[in-house]
């Protein structure tokens, strides 16, 4: 698993005469088998025919290293052979490969942001059980058991309706499971108190979470992302799937809202740039606040790294072709400027919106 120290290391990569080779790739072997997976990193490094060392070494890792039991996988290779960094995580990546100067980080940015510290509450009548996750992979869990509620037969004293204290079985198994869920939820808030859990996602049945959602403190309840039916007795492999699912679909959701969020302040003057032009600018002076951009755009263009200066058409800048450094994706180099501006960055699958807009754009911080 990467860590944002490690990930910060990556971005301060300083680039040399040698390209960086970035291998994005999905390993999940419970969705394809391990052959078939191997068989599509080897077609997709064939883009890479003349990093025969970089190829080579990779397809050793795979064969021999990388223990398949990661849902996702990205490499970075230099062609000098001073620099082989290979991340296993619990996230399947879309397989990609990139050659660039320095490491092609937007996926891995993404994974940091997005699946970083979640939480899972399943909960029934009787327990709960507790899940902390860090991208996507289990860092901690505990539980709590409650009284057990048995059910008294029909017929039989205090469970037959009509007679005398015909109801007093029904009223004490009410009691006994909001008495579980109250202190299933004070275990809840001990076990997540402290922790830098960013998003909730609570299981079991409807009914149940609906009540036990309520007993949650609200910062808690702020936090809440989801809710899912399964059984209390899932395996953890189980949950964790179904959370990552979750989280996906969220993501997907969130986006689109930030999307229209970006389009309703340009349109309506406010703070907030669309298209290419535009956006680098406000990079160029140290605008942005997010900074959005379409998965997969990419645009030569130049920059100058001493100022942080990114432009991608000429006759927008006011120095010369020759007094700036072309590069082969001003996207990429205005993603890592961003981000060492202390901007957030998100990239964005599949919006016709953000397409049509450009496939770019920013808030901006004033």
């Amino acid at each position: 698993m990467i860590t944002q120290e490690q990930f910060q290391e990556l971005l301060s990569f300083e680039p040399t005469d040698a390209q960086v080779l970035s291998f994005y790739l999905s390993t999940d072997s419970g969705e394809e088998p391990i052959e078939s997976i191997k068989l599509r990193a080897k077609n997709l490094l064939r883009e890479a025919d003349e990093w025969e060392k970089d190829v080579e070494a990779i397809e050793t890792y795979l064969n021999h290293s990388f223990d398949w039991t990661s849902a996702g996988l990205v490499i970075f290779s230099s062609q000098d052979g001073d620099f082989f960094q290979a991340y296993p995580t619990a996230v399947s990546f879309r397989n990609r490969l990139r050659i660039t100067p320095k490491p092609y980080l937007k996926p891995l940015a993404h994974l940091l942001d997005y699946y970083a510290h979640y939480g899972v509450i399943l909960v029934d009548r009787v327990g709960t059980r507790l899940f902390a996750y860090h991208l996507g992979e289990l860092q901690e869990t505990d539980g709590y058991m409650g009284e057990e509620i048995h059910k008294l037969k029909q017929g039989r004293g205090s469970s037959a309706i009509g007679r005398r204290g015909g109801t007093a079985g029904a009223s004490r198994e009410e009691e006994n499971a909001r008495r579980n869920l109250r202190e299933a939820a004070a275990a809840a808030v001990n076990f997540f108190n402290n922790k830098p859990i960013r998003r909730l996602f609570l299981g079991g049945t409807a009914e149940t979470t609906a009540q036990f959602r309520d007993l949650l403190p609200k910062q808690m309840q702020s936090c809440l992302a989801g809710t899912f039916a399964m059984d209390m007795n899932a395996g953890e492999h189980e949950i964790r799937k179904e959370t990552i699912k979750l989280l996906q679909a969220a993501n997907t959701e969130r986006e689109k809202k930030l999307v229209k969020t970006l389009l309703g302040a340009r349109a309506s003057g406010g703070q907030a740039v669309v298209g290419l032009d535009d956006t680098l600018q406000a990079i160029s002076n140290r605008r942005v606040q997010t900074l959005v951009i379409s998965d997969g755009f990419r645009m030569p263009g130049y920059v100058d790294p001493n100022s942080g200066f990114v432009v991608a058409n000429l006759t927008k800048s006011p120095l010369s072709d020759k007094e700036l450094t072309a590069v082969e994706d001003v996207i990429d180099s205005a993603f890592t400027l961003s981000l060492n501006q202390g901007a957030h960055v998100e990239v964005i699958r599949d919006d016709p919106d953000l397409e049509d807009a450009g496939k770019i754009g920013a808030l901006l911080r004033f």
